[in-house]
């Protein structure tokens, strides 16, 4: 595949995602990168014609773009008035800041990067290709690894003194024992499970639009293994919804399918309440496989709730806080990126990111309906959505730059249309 500088530049940082990881690593690259590349395509969009031919931008800003970029700076002034309100300090509000610029900020530079420099969406899939083929050949040894003896954490790299959220992000594992049933869960290159779990779904949406059949089969294998051997709930419900929903929304436009649909709603007169009964047993069900840590979840979302709603709602308590016992003292506002807004940053942080995330989310449906382009797009967009009901979407993006990019691959084709 023939690329241009910015190409192989994003290819290279994509596909050396395992090397990155065993230096613990990873949570430095994502934030250098999303600057790097974000600085570069505005450089790049003020140079205009000065710039070598196959480093040219290829429009304009699209008007979502400026949309994340608002919200995103929304995001930064809240996090200000939070710690001014509560009186946390200089040095914690300059450490917040920074982390706004490891995290939230993410958000609105890697889609901007993608919407202006002349990348090619083939060239990521590629990339999260090469990631698919590198887990697959390293997949024996991190199965194998609690059975033969080796030890879950390998070692934690002396990178931790840049900061982080915790030491588990600059740690290299094997796999780690869950603690509830003390067997052994894989996150590969992610610092936890359940969001390694996300990345696999990822991995499946990519490799589904891979033009060649054993690159394509590399992804899927590949994502399904990371979704399978992390043991997470949430990954199952993703690989299912993210890769169907996005496909099936042509299906509006079809006059069959809306004749089908009502069909199906006189019908709910009959098989109505046994189908309402069959959901409930599974959503007790899907609860009940993982009992502890849906008990801690919702007691922390309660928590969280409670406090923005008693004592700060408009701009949040400005950073989490520890938990008590009774959620194993896990960080008031985590596990949860609504909540986790609400509890940090209050009712503005919360809109901050809501707007732009339905609106990109419809823009994206709206063009799946239409055309083909849209699938992995949408697919993504349903991904962050699902991602942001379970984890802290803000401490993860460092590791969804190829999908984010992707997100302003998509708006530069649409306007180019």
């Amino acid at each position: 595949m023939d690329m241009n500088p910015v190409e192989r530049f994003v290819f290279r940082a994509l596909a050396y995602t395992w090397p990155f990881y065993a230096l613990g690593a990873l949570y430095v690259v994502g934030p250098v990168l999303a600057w790097l590349l974000a600085g570069l395509a505005l450089l790049c969009l003020y140079l205009g014609n000065a710039v070598r031919d196959d480093m040219q931008v290829t429009g304009s800003i699209p008007p979502l773009i400026w949309a994340w970029s608002a919200g995103m700076f929304v995001m930064l002034i809240a996090l200000w008035l939070g710690h001014l309100n509560w009186g946390l300090g200089m040095k914690t509000l300059i450490k917040s800041s920074i982390g706004w610029a490891k995290g939230w900020a993410l958000l609105a530079l890697f889609p901007l990067a993608g919407a202006l420099l002349p990348v090619r969406r083939d060239v990521i899939i590629r990339g999260q290709g090469a990631v698919g083929a590198c887990t697959l050949v390293l997949a024996p040894i991190l199965l194998a690894a609690p059975y033969i003896g080796l030890p879950e954490r390998i070692f934690t790299s002396p990178l931790k003194a840049v900061g982080g959220p915790g030491p588990e992000y600059f740690t290299v594992y094997f796999f780690t024992f869950d603690p509830a049933s003390w067997t052994p869960r894989w996150q590969f290159y992610a610092p936890w499970s359940p969001f390694a779990a996300l990345l696999g779904v990822v991995s499946v949406l990519m490799a589904l639009e891979e033009k060649d059949f054993k690159w394509r089969s590399i992804g899927i294998a590949a994502g399904v293994l990371m979704i399978l051997a992390s043991k997470s709930r949430m990954g199952l419900v993703g690989l299912v919804a993210c890769t169907t929903l996005p496909r099936m929304m042509p299906l509006i436009t079809k006059a069959w399918a809306w004749k089908t649909v009502a069909g199906l709603t006189a019908s709910m007169a009959i098989i109505g309440t046994a189908l309402l009964q069959f959901f409930q047993d599974f959503v007790a069900a899907f609860r009940g496989a993982r009992a502890d840590s849906t008990r801690v979840r919702e007691t922390l979302q309660r928590i969280a709730y409670e406090r923005w709603l008693n004592e700060a709602v408009w701009f949040g308590h400005g950073r989490v806080q520890p938990g008590p016992h009774l959620v194993e003292y896990m960080p008031i506002g985590s596990h949860h990126t609504w909540y986790g807004l609400l509890f940090v940053k209050g009712l503005v942080g919360f809109l901050a990111l809501l707007g732009p995330m339905l609106w990109h989310t419809a823009f994206t449906m709206y063009d799946t309906a239409r055309h083909p382009r849209g699938r992995l797009p949408l697919g993504i967009m349903l991904t962050l959505i699902l991602l942001s009901f379970g984890e802290n979407i803000e401490i993860e993006v460092y590791l969804l730059w190829p999908a984010l990019m992707i997100l302003g691959i998509h708006l530069r084709e649409v306007s180019q249309d």
